[in-house]
Parts: C-alpha cells; structure tokens; sequence
C-alpha cells in the first residue's frame, strides 16, 4: 500500500532498516539540541506530513534502543497519526532516566508502523453476555 508524505525536514525519508523490520525509524528535527530532563516530556517535530487510506493508520511507537540507553520513550503509545490527519507528526518523548538527556537533531527518536483499521458499529444493550472471565481483570488470569 502507498503512503504519501510530504518532508520537510533536514533528513532523508524514513525506511525500513532491515527487511524485517515492522517499523521506519523517524528522526528528531531540531534547530538545535534539547535537553530532556527527567521525568520532562517534550513534542518532538520530525519534519513529516502524511496522507494515507482511510483503511490505516500510522503508530508512532519507541525504539528499544533509546528507551534501554537513554530511558526515552513515547508517551502516548502508541501515538496514533489518523488518516484524515495532514498536520506534520510529531513525538512526544519522556525522559524516564534519572539524568539528563540530550536529543540530537537527526537523532532516531521514534519509529512508525502502518496498520490497518478495523470500523466497527456500536450496538447498546441493557445486558452483555456472561463469559468464562467475566469482568475480572487487572491480573484476575494471575501473574505467572
């Protein structure tokens, strides 16, 4: 499927680093490095606009990497990028260190991943089916 995008940025496109992988990593565009305090949280812009088929959308979800060395993530995860959505894509990262972390222009601070989505129709009832579970949750299945 094709995805359009509009970049804007200093940076190459994203892409798929291996033929594995299930998500671009997209770059950090910045005038000038930030410092990501801990526990601050910042939007990061990347530069990109995206226009997609109602049927996907776009994840913006961490890299690993940067969460185990650095302890950023994404705040919102997954951030989700609506197909009606054409304002430009931005991160928002949260420094779950204990030290300052600088964020580079360029820097891979996210990746995206494109998946579809699945409409559905809300039908009220008074009363929903009983089920093995029932309504326990939050660890009522245990925790081994």
């Amino acid at each position: 499927m094709q995805v359009k995008i509009t970049n804007k940025s200093k940076h190459d496109l994203p892409k798929y680093e291996t033929t594995g992988s299930s998500g671009m990593d997209i770059r950090a565009n910045l005038d000038e490095a930030i410092s990501l305090q801990p526990m601050q949280r910042m939007l990061i812009k990347t530069g990109l606009f995206l226009e997609m088929d109602p049927s996907i959308e776009c994840q913006i979800r961490p890299r690993s990497g940067l969460a185990l060395k650095k302890g950023l993530t994404v705040l919102n995860t997954p951030g989700t990028v609506d197909a009606d959505y054409r304002g430009e894509v931005g991160v928002i990262l949260i420094n779950l260190s204990d030290e300052s972390v600088m964020i580079e222009d360029g820097e891979r601070i996210a990746q995206m991943v494109f998946c579809p989505v699945q409409k559905v129709t809300l039908t009220e009832v008074e009363v929903l089916n009983d089920s093995a579970r029932g309504a326990g949750g939050f660890g009522s299945t245990g925790i081994k």
